[in-house]
């Protein structure tokens, strides 16, 4: 499980067991970004959000995790996930480094 932490002490890491990202407040589950991936492409399908957390910069934090490592693993990168796809508009720094389309 790799791990990273931000300065609001929310913690992002992958959870490969259970196919998402999970970000995670004092070990409470806040959000979690799902992903299908293999040795050649990972999709990013979804996004949530805790309603209380909603607004903490959380789903950015996903995002952010979950793009950097489809990169880093070299994989194409899908994303149908509306909230991800949003991130990336947003975020175009990272629209060169992605092998696959954004969309699905």
């Amino acid at each position: 499980m790799s791990t990273r932490e931000t300065e609001a002490e929310v913690m992002v890491a992958d959870a490969p067991e259970a196919q998402r990202f999970e970000a995670r407040i004092e070990g409470d589950l806040v959000g979690f970004a799902s992903y299908l991936r293999d040795d050649v492409r990972v999709v990013y399908q979804h996004t949530v959000v805790g309603p209380a957390y909603e607004g903490m910069g959380i789903g950015g934090l996903l995002a952010r995790a979950a793009v950097e490592d489809g990169i880093s693993r070299g994989i194409e990168v899908r994303v149908t996930c509306p909230f991800i796809k949003a991130w990336l508009t947003r975020h175009p720094e990272y629209q060169d480094k992605l092998s696959g389309t954004p969309g699905a």
